[in-house]
């Protein structure tokens, strides 16, 4: 068995993938400091389960994963695997060989596999621990393990021994028991407390179970009792009904006789009612006019406003601009006064430029006068310098006539294209000065259309508000009279009987309606059919024929109700007439328009019915002919013999049908209204609209034309300063010209002068000093022609600038001219715009003015119409007030027999609702019905005092018995099987504890055997290899407790040859680094591993020992595999393959290979 190959993905520094292909024999990892050498050690520990981040050289387990270098990104995880050649078969696994990978993650996760199955720590450090690799890793040798080998407790050496003796996972075992006892305690302390705690509640328990069987039987004893009480109470209680609905009946038959005397009397009442309605009418309709005819004057005020408010924002307005003509004047003025200006200016040049031929004439005879004296100076001079200067003079100055010359023509190409610039921005400035002009013009006329259309925008949102108040009004009135009729259709639902016909019906899938909804009454008569079906009307209900209704109502008590069958359905609504001649009035069936499924029925109960108009014709009608009944408009019926008169407290049905379809008309006639002022309404929003986007608009245009006068005047002032700017470029120029001139001319006179020299050299020599009067005398006449040239200068300077200020002035003037005239005409325009406006609107307000006294006085007939009709409004009412009066003074009998009624209703519902008390309190404590109980036989000699008193008795004994557990028979034989299960239990827990000890007993003598086995093996091994490594010492390992072989510790006396010391720390580092190897070769010896990772253990040693260490390498190297990390060459040449470990600037680790050819250590 050994380690085949190392992979390493992302650990530390080996950012990429990197196999190792690992040979039996030494391994020589080799490299400079800081290459990632010891990384390798750090991958096989962590691989093979190291959990410690210290012992990986890391401050926490995530320090393992590359973290960066360079160019180079941090990784998200590192990842190790190991495969190991098991073809001998010491790992207990059927693979040849065997790949462990260990990875992890950034968050701190970790994953194990094992031949890539997925696997747990555990797995892996169970499956490396019989081949002598524990979690002290005593077979990886890292820096400084060695130190910290000898001068760890003797405790913690003895763990290296039992790593390699293969205790480590028996003494896991051990620690699992050892964990399952503790935890095994706690239940059975558990199980010990719950089944002493059952065994103290079966006592009390027990008892409760005898009270409970005592008191079952007298809880039969107060059953029996108190349901012969409750018998009798209950026939008690049936006498008492019986009799109370003897007494409601009587007083009902009582009540009914003085309603209908009360009717009677009422007749009178409902004919006045009628009138008092008729006058309402009138009233109503005087105010509705009167609204309306308000409304309209309101309408004619408001657009009589808004004419007048148009014709007074239309008026004309003066204008107040300069006259055009006058600036024309102004123009034609300064064009004369700038032609004389000019004029002046061209005579003042004249006169300059005379001068300037004067004085260059004087220039040019002092300068000869001057040039020919200095030449005759000169030439005496040059004789004596020679020609030779003069010639390199004369060439100096041809090249600066040349320059010169040069540069003047530069300059005048400057000067023409300024000139050229300033006559254009001269141009673009005039037409600028022109677009101002014509702009500022028109935002007069926008400004006063925005003003005019803002006021008008005021005027219609007032309007619309107006409207929309007038909507809400007639949106209340609307909602008012549509609850009304709400109130009205739940009084026509059906009621008592007529509600159990209606739902029976509907239980059959029958469609239902009412009398009142199939009927319609014409004109003012429904006072009077109202007066004849006042009985049937409310409970009439119209459905098809079913003999299911029928029963419904033969078997319910709610109240008697009308059916009409489907049967009778008939599609001819005119029904037939008795052969009467009638003295008076007309057949009510006249009067009535019923609908198909109720005309037939209709037919036949009013046929014998004459509608009157008043008592006296009923009287006639009903004394010609017995068989009829007549009836009045004021709902007074008549009939032989008899008559009914007068209103109940509640109205018909067939009247509040008529008030329904009365105020369902005045519903829809508001709804039109509505309908109406919403289109007024919705027509002056959209006029509101209209004005307010006409007003943004108009402001949109002004506030464009603002921006467009601010451009205008922008691009105006940067045309001005573009000019001026050209103006001064082209003055720049015309001086650097001029300048350019100057030098030229200075170049040309001085290359003359220079030629005149050479001349005069050639001449013969005249040794005659040259005469001044000449030159002082062209002198004086130059300064005298330079004054006169001075004052035309300041003439010419006074006359330009005269004109240079009316310089364009009469063009200024005219273009004014030009603006004014153009907002003249828009002026003009404007004001026939208004004049328009302001005389339509003065039509619509002639107009309106004529509408408004006619409606001024339509209104003022109808405030007239309105006060007579509210006059006999309130005179009907007091009348009725009268008529009630004489009605109340019925109604007081009427409501003292109704209160006795009353009261007798309330002593039965009394006698009922104690009757049903009475059976819920017997069907609660007894369940038993009233049946039940009435069907009781009492005994003869029942006494209630006597069963009373048996029953108190009774309740005294269950009370001396207090309170029972009815249950207690049932818990206390669970609680005693639950008692016998947990006891049992508690024997199993004691028995599988003792089972656990005897594990861990032979877990003790399994660890001791191997553990002694190895010591003695180690101990033996121990003196022979320190005596290899220190020729001529002596060292041994001693046991700290040898009568506690489980926990004893191992102390290391080490004698190096020559030294009489035994402590470890009087050692030098190279003895304590052969100590502590003696010590783990010892061990390798002992039991011998399939590996062993030493990282530069060697670094301490001299060249002795170190040849001895390399001899115990090469015998190690016969059983097991070495991986050495060294910097020794000695190590190096005895090693089978060689490593090479590197690192770049990138910070990454890459590794090479080279097997090598062993020497033998010498």
């Amino acid at each position: 068995m050994h380690l085949k190959s190392l992979t390493l993905k992302g650990f530390k520094s080996f950012a990429s993938s990197t196999t190792l292909k690992l040979e039996p024999g030494i391994c020589a990892v080799v490299g400079p400091n800081g290459s990632g050498k010891s990384n390798v050690v750090d991958a096989l520990a962590w691989v093979m389960g190291e959990q410690g981040a210290k012992t990986l050289r890391g401050g926490k387990m995530e320090d393992v994963i590359f973290a960066g270098a360079g160019d180079r990104k941090p990784l998200g995880r590192a990842e190790v695997t190991l495969v190991i050649d098991n073809s001998d078969g010491k790992l207990p696994i059927e693979y040849s060989e065997v790949a462990v990978t260990r990875r992890m993650f950034r968050d701190g996760a970790s994953e194990y596999e094992i031949n890539g199955a997925k696997a747990r720590l555990m797995d892996i450090q169970e499956l490396l621990s019989d081949s002598g690799i524990g979690r002290e890793m005593h077979v990886i040798v890292g820096q400084g393990r060695l130190s910290q080998i000898l001068e760890s407790k003797p405790e913690e050496r003895r763990a290296f021994i039992e790593e390699a003796a293969g205790v480590l996972k028996h003494r896991r075992r051990k620690e699992k028991a050892q964990r399952k006892l503790v935890g095994m305690q706690a239940n059975l302390d558990r199980l010990q407390d719950l089944t002493d705690e059952l065994h103290r509640q079966l006592g009390p328990l027990a008892r409760q179970a005898d009270a409970a069987q005592r008191a079952s039987t007298v809880q039969a004893t107060i059953r029996d009792r108190r349901t012969v009480l409750a018998a009798h109470h209950v026939r008690t209680l049936s006498e008492n009904l019986h009799e109370a609905n003897a007494e409601a009946e009587r007083l009902i038959e009582e009540r009914e006789y003085l309603t209908e005397q009360l009717e009677e009397h009422s007749g009178e009442l409902a004919e006045v009612e009628e009138e008092l309605r008729t006058a309402l009418e009138d009233a109503e309709s005087a105010r509705t006019l009167w609204y309306r005819l308000s409304a309209v004057a309101e309408k004619n005020s408001a657009s009589l406003r808004i004419a007048a408010d148009r014709a007074q924002a239309s008026e004309e307005t003066a204008w107040l601009g300069p006259d055009p003509a006058h600036l024309l004047e102004r123009a034609e003025r300064a064009d004369a006064e700038q032609e004389e200006l000019d004029e002046a200016v061209e005579i003042a040049q004249e006169k300059l430029e005379g001068i300037r031929e004067t004085v260059a004439e004087a220039q040019d005879a002092a300068r000869q006068a001057e040039n020919e004296h200095l030449a005759q100076v000169r030439a005496i001079a040059d004789r004596r310098e020679g020609v030779v200067r003069l010639l390199s003079r004369q060439e100096a100055a041809s090249e600066r006539l040349a320059n010169a010359q040069a540069e003047v023509e530069r300059s005048e190409e400057a000067v023409g294209e300024h000139t050229e610039e300033l006559e254009n921005l001269s141009e673009e400035l005039a037409e600028a000065a022109d677009a101002l002009a014509d702009i500022e013009g028109g935002g007069e006329e926008l400004r006063a259309t925005a003003e005019q259309l803002a006021r008008e925008v005021q005027t219609v949102e007032q309007r619309a508000e107006e409207l929309r108040n007038q909507e809400r009004a007639l949106e209340r009135e609307i909602a008012g009279l549509e609850a009304t009729i709400t109130g009205w259709q739940e009084r026509l639902r059906p009621t008592d009987g007529a509600a159990r016909a209606t739902t029976a019906a509907e239980e059959q899938g029958h469609a239902v309606s009412t009398l009142a909804e199939n009927l319609t009454v014409s004109g003012d008569w429904s006072a009077a059919v109202a007066a004849v079906l006042g009985a049937i009307a409310p409970t009439g209900v119209v459905t098809a024929s079913d003999d299911a209704v029928l029963s419904a109502l033969e078997g319910s008590d709610e109240g008697r109700a009308l059916v009409i069958e489907s049967g009778s359905e008939t599609k001819e609504t005119a029904g037939w007439r008795l052969d009467v001649t009638l003295p008076a009035g007309q057949w009510l069936l006249d009067v009535i328009e019923p609908s198909h499924k109720v005309a037939a029925a209709l037919n036949a109960m009013l046929v014998d019915v004459v509608a009157v108009a008043d008592a006296a014709e009923a009287r006639r009608v009903v004394a010609a002919d017995t068989r009829l009944r007549a009836v009045t408009k004021a709902g007074s019926l008549f009939g032989p013999g008899w008559f009914a008169a007068g209103r109940g407290g509640a109205t018909p049905a067939v009247e509040l049908a008529a008030k329904i379809d009365q105020a369902t008309a005045d519903v829809a006639e508001k709804k039109e209204q509505l309908a109406d002022l919403k289109a007024s309404l919705d027509a002056a929003l959209e006029t509101t609209a209209e004005r307010r986007a006409a007003a943004s608009s108009a402001k949109a245009a002004v506030q464009e034309q603002r921006a467009r006068v601010q451009a205008a005047q922008h691009r105006f002032k940067a045309a001005e300063n573009a000019e001026e700017s050209a103006r001064r470029s082209l003055e720049r120029a015309t001086v650097q010209r001029n300048q350019a001139e100057e030098r030229a001319r200075q170049a040309d006179e001085e290359l003359a002068e220079v030629r005149d020299r050479l001349s005069r050299v050639q001449e013969p020599e005249e040794q005659e000093e040259p005469s001044t009067a000449q030159r002082d005398r062209t002198a004086q006449e130059l300064t005298q022609a330079k004054a006169m040239e001075m004052d035309a200068r300041l003439q010419l300077r006074t006359a330009e600038e005269r004109a240079a200020a009316t310089r364009g002035k009469a063009e200024n003037l005219r273009r004014q001219a030009r603006q004014e005239e153009a907002s003249r005409k828009q002026h003009e325009i404007a004001r026939a715009r208004r004049e328009a406006k302001r005389q339509a609107a003065l039509i619509v307000q002639e107009q309106a003015e004529r509408v408004g006294q006619r409606i001024a006085d339509a209104l003022h007939r109808a405030q007239e119409s309105r006060t007579l009709t509210e006059q006999a409004h309130r005179q009907w009412q007091e009348r009725m007030r009268q008529q009630k009066a004489e009605v109340n003074k019925y109604n007081s009998q009427l409501g003292a027999v109704t209160q006795r009624a009353h009261e007798a209703e309330l002593k039965r519902n009394q006698a009922q609702l104690k009757l049903e008390q009475a059976a819920e309190s017997a069907m609660e404590q007894l369940t038993m019905t009233p049946e039940q109980l009435l069907a009781v036989e009492l005994p003869e000699d029942f006494d209630q005092a006597t069963a009373r008193k048996e029953l108190k008795q009774a309740e005294k004994d269950l009370n001396s018995l207090g309170k029972v557990n009815p249950l207690a028979l049932e818990e206390y034989k669970a609680l005693e099987e639950r008692y016998s299960f947990l006891a049992s239990q508690l024997d199993d827990v004691q028995r599988a504890r003792e089972d656990l000890n005897g594990v861990i007993k032979d877990v003790d003598n399994t660890i001791l055997t191997l553990f002694v086995d190895a010591w003695h093996d180690v101990e033996e091994q121990f003196p022979r290899v320190f005596e290899t490594l220190f020729p001529g010492g002596s060292g041994r390992l001693v046991l700290t407790d040898p009568e506690d072989m489980l926990t004893t510790g191992i102390e290391v006396e080490a004698r190096p040859p020559g030294k009489k010391v035994k402590r470890l720390s009087l050692l030098s580092g190279g003895e304590k680094s052969l100590t502590a190897l003696a010590l783990l070769v010892a061990i390798f010896r002992a039991r011998p591993s399939p590996f062993y990772v030493m990282d530069e253990v060697e670094a301490a040693l001299d060249d002795v020992n170190l040849r001895r260490l390399i001899a115990l390498f090469e015998e190690l190297r016969k059983d097991s595999q070495l991986i050495v990390i060294t910097h020794q060459k000695p190590t190096m040449d005895v090693a089978n393959v060689l490593y090479g470990v590197t690192m770049r600037g990138d910070g990454v680790t890459r590794v090479i290979s080279q097997r090598m050819k062993p020497l033998e250590a010498g």
